[in-house]
């Protein structure tokens, strides 16, 4: 099926850029490409604004596994200016969006941030995840 195999490449291809993403020569290239190349990223966006994209993880743990990553480029969340109003609103509305759309309030989920040692990728971005599909 054509569809099935158009969704398994762009799924390779998320691994792949996952997997880049985690090396340190492509740290600069990964933020700078979700801050001004976001329409090329080969996923299927979930959410969309000025500030962020919404995707389905390239490589779940959880069978609900979703992104939400600025396209600012933030390191981390300490670099987030306390004053960036339209991110952090842009954030918790897709959130709620999302969890409602998912049907996740009644299943139970969880939204996560990683820093420090525990940030595998060089960009801040959040997870939002639930065990229950």
């Amino acid at each position: 099926d054509r569809m099935a195999a158009q969704h398994s490449l762009v799924r390779r291809i998320g691994v792949c850029l996952y997997a880049l993403a985690r090396t340190r020569p492509m740290q600069r290239i990964i933020r700078e490409v979700f801050a001004h190349m976001s329409f090329a990223i080969p996923v299927k966006r979930l959410r969309e604004t000025d500030t962020l994209v919404a995707f389905h993880h390239p490589s779940p743990s959880y069978p609900v596994h979703i992104l939400l990553v600025p396209k600012r480029a933030y390191p981390s969340l300490l670099a987030v200016p306390p004053d960036d109003q339209d991110f952090q609103r842009d954030l918790f509305a897709a959130v709620q969006s999302l969890v409602q759309e998912f049907d996740l309030e009644s299943k139970g989920y969880r939204f996560l941030v990683n820093g420090g040692a525990y940030q595998d990728v060089p960009i801040l971005h959040f997870h939002l995840v639930s065990n229950h599909e």
